[in-house]
């Protein structure tokens, strides 16, 4: 299985959905809309924390 990354250079803020969208081949766009709507933005801060820069 392909490891779950951030992407900084290729992000907006941290690169979070975008490592998310390469991890699960959905759009970027898509995460971002859930961070911004959904519980995700703690979820968001954990992971801009916890992953490791491509």
């Amino acid at each position: 299985m392909k490891k779950l990354h951030r992407y900084p250079d290729k992000g907006y803020i941290g690169g979070v959905c975008h490592g998310l969208g390469e991890h699960t081949k959905v759009d970027p766009i898509i995460w971002r809309v859930l961070a911004i709507l959904g519980p995700f933005p703690i979820g968001y801060i954990i992971f801009w924390i916890v992953l490791k820069k491509a």
